[in-house]
């Protein structure tokens, strides 16, 4: 079995998507909405899987001042997104994350499974990845079975899942850009490496179109869609338009 760790902010006003409420017609209430159902979505993705669910949060000394609420600790506020998103909330595993950078998070995650727990394989998936499915991490985790790493490449050179049958060296491991660099780090190790299908991450208003048009199209043709990020953006009024300058932007209806 395949232990899946979700890195997971608490959905925050000004912490959560700030680069798109920057770049998109969302405010950043609306991208701290966004951030949460794409959260419940990509958990729900993994309870549903043959994997094992670990929730793995920020507490609030790794977080920006933006992210922290003296009212709500990151456990409670992502505890509430896992509560409503999962048929069994209380069979999900919650940790907190150890390190100052994402290569440190990760990588004491992923060896503290492999080497401590001694499991199998372990796994890293981002919590803004929705298009993933129960599907998406059982074919990692077939992979997994003749790959030592198999990573899941997204837009801008990002990686939305990165799973080890055993240790790399973590140190700077997802510098940008993330998938090449793993790349590199794998190769060093003498890993082979294997490769899930590319899915889109959302970060900014290029991210978004690519997010919202997706949606719609696979909601028009009767294909799955994410479930709650899909309600956000129907709800939203949420469109994709070709501009003066040939390019896709997000507006609403």
């Amino acid at each position: 079995m395949t232990v899946v760790a979700v890195l997971a902010d608490p959905p925050r006003p000004g912490h959560s998507l700030s680069r798109l409420a920057e770049t998109s017609p969302l405010s950043e209430s609306e991208c701290a909405e966004l951030a949460e159902a794409m959260l419940g979505d990509t958990l729900r993705a993994v309870e549903r899987s043959g994997g094992e669910l670990l929730v793995n949060y920020r507490p609030d000394d790794l977080l920006p001042d933006s992210a922290v609420d003296p009212e709500e600790s990151p456990e409670e506020a992502i505890r509430a997104v896992a509560d409503d998103a999962l048929e069994a909330p209380d069979e999900a595993r919650f940790e907190v994350q150890v390190g100052s950078t994402l290569s440190a998070r990760a990588g004491n995650t992923v060896t503290h499974l492999l080497r401590e727990e001694s499991v199998q394989s372990a796994a890293i998936l981002r919590g803004d990845a929705p298009f993933v499915l129960r599907s998406t991490i059982d074919s990692a985790a077939m992979k997994l079975r003749t790959n030592d790493v198999v990573l899941g490449p997204s837009t801008n050179g990002r990686v939305y899942f990165a799973g080890f049958k055993s240790p790399i060296d973590f140190y700077g491991a997802f510098a940008t850009p993330e998938a090449e660099t793993l790349v590199d780090h794998a190769n060093d190790a003498g890993s082979e490496v294997g490769f899930l299908p590319m899915q889109p991450t959302v970060r900014d208003g290029s991210d978004l179109a690519t997010l919202v048009s997706t949606i719609r199209a696979r909601w028009q043709a009767g294909r799955v869609v994410p479930e709650r990020t899909a309600t956000f953006v129907v709800d939203s009024g949420l469109v994709v338009v070709d501009d003066a300058e040939r390019e896709l932007r997000v507006v609403r209806e």
